[in-house]
């Protein structure tokens, strides 16, 4: 089901160079969540085991690192030298299955674990759907209304991004949508998170940085200090390129407080990926203008359960004030007549080099949607001074 070890988010492997280089010795824990309490059928922990263990096979061949050479500048050559050599390692994954309960578990060197969130939601969703046997559109439907889409967002004169591998319904079907995209998305669909795809259809591959990055340097440097010396760190590794910061992993207003003069200037825009887009929009337009820049030289990049509908509003919202992009995820890969699976893999603990183990949490805009230890997280919002 995962045949190359690029068929994961650019955001992963630019992460991955950074930990490298400044936190090598950092561990961590990572947890899967069934917000949707979905309830997975029998031998379902079995079959992921086997397919898990069938990754240990993967490596970067000669001609994807001449691809990643090529096109992802920003990652040097000693990056993609240890890419080379890079191998999954099965061991560092647990998988209970308890009846229709789906327990699974990561947890090793930050630096090697990273990796693994996305391909394995990815595995999650293509063997549910697989093992579940329910009926799906038809492929010409199914292309028919990736049409439709790149169609409206053409006319809309926006630019989209895929960003469906998490919670795509099949390899296979996510193929075929970002091959529709290719044919009739022009000039709007300009990229996908997915560096397979992106190779395969040149297409720009996209992305920067996860909540882990922001949640990791809250349990080394502590809630104050997490959103400044994350934004810091990214500057240190990148010095400029990989311009986007995510804003919501303890929610925009805290982040806005860390991102000054300085960071709005270096960097090229943020991302909004949790509450209300045209709140968001609204509060991070005046805050470019409160700093005297001008919001229509930095960009709102918008992923949060995006469809034709809410990339419509906002783009009439936004017009002529701050330029915007959009990553959909779901609604591109897994729009085929099932219900998508809502699912997580979030990073619930780390260890610094030389630290005890730290809860990790994450506070988005969506009021009362906390990710993590509780404790952790009431503490976190005291010290924020954050209220629901």
């Amino acid at each position: 089901m995962i045949i190359s070890i690029i068929d994961n988010d650019l955001y992963k492997f630019t992460m991955q160079n950074a930990v490298i280089k400044i936190f090598p010795r950092a561990k961590v824990r990572f947890q899967f969540i069934n917000r949707g309490n979905t309830p997975f059928p029998e031998g379902f922990g079995e079959i992921l085991r086997k397919e898990v263990a069938k990754m240990a096979e993967l490596r970067l061949t000669s001609d994807e690192k001449k691809y990643l050479n090529e096109k992802c500048t920003y990652l040097d050559p000693t990056y993609l030298d240890f890419l080379m050599g890079y191998r999954y390692d099965p061991s560092e994954v647990g998988v209970i299955q308890k009846g229709d309960d789906l327990q699974i578990s990561i947890e090793g060197y930050w630096y090697r674990t990273i990796l693994w969130e996305v391909p394995l939601m990815a595995l999650i969703s293509e063997l549910y759907f697989k093992m579940s046997n329910q009926v799906i559109y038809d492929e010409a439907k199914i292309i028919d209304i990736a049409r439709k889409k790149a169609t409206q967002f053409n006319m809309l004169g926006i630019s989209v991004a895929d960003f469906g591998t998490r919670r795509r319904y099949s390899f296979e079907n996510h193929d075929r949508i970002v091959k529709a995209f290719k044919n009739y998305g022009k000039p709007s669909i300009v990229g996908t998170s997915n560096v397979y795809f992106a190779k395969k259809y040149d297409l720009i591959a996209t992305g920067t940085h996860a909540h882990e990055w922001f949640m990791f340097h809250a349990a080394k440097y502590g809630y104050k200090m997490a959103n400044k010396l994350a934004l810091e760190n990214w500057v240190r590794v990148y010095r400029g390129d990989l311009g986007i910061a995510l804003s919501d992993t303890f929610t925009s207003e805290i982040f806005y407080h860390a991102f000054d003069t300085k960071f709005a200037k270096l960097f090229d825009g943020v991302r909004q990926d949790s509450g209300n887009p045209i709140e968001f929009a609204d509060k991070t337009i005046n805050h470019y203008r409160d700093l005297k820049i001008d919001p229509l030289s930095k960009t709102i990049i918008f992923s949060d359960g995006l469809n034709p509908e809410t990339v419509e509003k906002i783009t009439k919202h936004c017009r002529d004030k701050i330029k915007i992009s959009f990553g959909i995820g779901t609604n591109f890969t897994n729009d085929v007549g099932v219900k998508p699976l809502n699912i997580v893999i979030k990073i619930i603990e780390a260890q610094p080099e030389g630290q005890n183990w730290e809860h990790t949490i994450k506070l988005s805009d969506t009021k009362g949607k906390y990710t993590g230890d509780k404790e952790s997280i009431k503490l976190c919002k005291e010290v924020l001074k954050i209220e629901d």
